[in-house]
């Protein structure tokens, strides 16, 4: 069995941050190293040659090494509508994205959208996503496959919408019943892949819908939920409209069984009181996607609030209404938004929400998201001093948590000096970089 060592500063955390000085909460190693073996991190811990043995060492060093990034929420089929001008969500929707998405009944075009997507991803540091694709089957197949391709761990799923949409995007409660079902037997867990059923939300999905969803779920507990929740006003008004015998907007979902533990309901900002305990109590995950919503006008996410309250929380980029592939923005802007929320974010706290805290949303702990035996090698290597401005200012970094700070504000794609999936290196084998 050949081995792999990468040596560098490791860092990867064990639980939680509860403070800007909860060293308890990480594991970090100044001098590290990863064994990797067969895809999977086979030791960590202080660097020691005298283990090496045949090993390659790769030497990082004076980078950092963490888990890959985890990106919980984005539309892979909006990749070539990011940065369109609009005024706000349903604007933006059926201007932009609705015309976008009509392309991927075009042979060939979901293959060369998810290629470029993947590299994308890869080129920003995360290793798995959480994915919307089109309501055609094919964009389905394109993602998967290229994720297969790749040896990633990503989950997506077809999005089901029978109404409020443009005919040719449109499926029906049983094709999209049909199309979803062939979808998880070709490719929940296939290679890594893993499904997601995905009614887009409850303006585009009739009851007879949702009813499918329901039954979905109930024959597939395996596979995850993924939807959108209290995004804005005009949206929350419409669903109710159409559906106004539930309590709330959450309530919409709850009548249909589609809250659970596997359920990820992106943006999740403006939730009652009832619906952030419905949250709590079914143990779904709302997602904060801080770029999309600060870009769409959206509001301002309620950590603090929902986090008191127990609500699971994981953070995403939501492509394409979201404005950056890359986790070190979406953790910056992150940052602002609580500010504005006169909420703290500590640097600990964003970076565990990009890895163990968002392998724990999707209940994959001890699969993703550490630097522990076991573990798929699915890691990011991080320069601190990537640009010159960033150069500048580690002259003065003193500790850790400044060091992760000054990557998540002036960080970006320069700064994720290697990848590597499943222990495979995957950024510097990218075409043109």
């Amino acid at each position: 069995m050949s081995r792999t060592i990468l040596r560098g500063r490791v860092l990867s955390f064990v639980s939680e941050p509860q403070g800007i000085d909860d060293t308890a909460s990480y594991r970090y190693f100044a001098d590290g190293m990863v064994v990797i073996a067969d895809g999977k991190v086979q030791s960590v811990g202080d660097f020691d040659a005298g283990v090496a043995g045949d090993a390659e060492i790769i030497d990082h060093r004076p980078h950092l090494i963490l888990p890959g990034f985890i990106d919980l929420h984005l539309h892979y089929v909006q990749s070539q509508m990011i940065a369109s001008y609009a005024g706000s969500l349903l604007e933006w929707l059926n201007t932009y994205t609705f015309v976008e998405e009509q392309k991927f009944s075009q042979q060939g075009h979901a293959g060369a959208v998810a290629a470029a997507f993947y590299d994308e991803l890869i080129r920003n540091g995360t290793t798995s996503a959480v994915a919307y694709c089109s309501s055609h089957p094919r964009s389905v197949d394109a993602y998967f496959a290229e994720a297969e391709k790749r040896n990633m761990l990503m989950v997506g799923g077809k999005v089901m919408m029978d109404r409020n949409a443009p005919e040719a995007l449109r499926d029906s409660a049983q094709s999209g019943y049909d199309d979803t079902k062939a979808l998880i037997e070709r490719w929940h867990g296939r290679g890594r892949g893993l499904y997601a059923i995905s009614p887009r939300f409850a303006i585009t999905s009739t009851p007879a819908q949702l009813e499918a969803s329901r039954v979905l779920v109930a024959e597939h507990p395996e596979c995850y939920v993924q939807t959108h929740l209290s995004e804005n006003a005009a949206e929350i008004s419409f669903s109710m409209e159409l559906y106004p015998d539930s309590p709330d907007y959450a309530g919409i979902y709850e009548d249909y069984g589609l809250l659970g533990p596997k359920t990820l309901l992106g943006h999740s900002i403006h939730l009652n009181h009832r619906e952030t305990q419905v949250l709590a109590e079914t143990q779904s995950v709302a997602v904060f996607c801080p770029t999309s919503n600060l870009f769409l006008g959206s509001g301002l996410f309620d950590r603090e609030r929902l986090a008191k309250a127990g609500v699971r929380i994981g953070i995403a980029t939501d492509i394409g209404g979201g404005t950056n592939y890359g986790m070190l923005a979406t953790l910056d802007e992150g940052y602002k938004v609580l500010q504005l929320r006169g909420q703290r974010l500590t640097p600990l706290n964003s970076f565990y929400m990009a890895t163990l805290g968002n392998s724990r949303a999707l209940s994959l702990e001890g699969i993703i998201g550490s630097i522990e035996p076991g573990c798929a090698a699915d890691l990011v290597v991080l320069d601190a001093s990537a640009t010159p401005a960033m150069r500048l200012r580690m002259e003065t970094v003193t500790s850790l948590v400044e060091e992760l700070f000054l990557l998540q504000t002036l960080g970006d794609d320069r700064s994720i000096a290697e990848v590597y999936v499943a222990g495979a290196r995957a950024k510097s084998t990218l075409g043109g970089l």
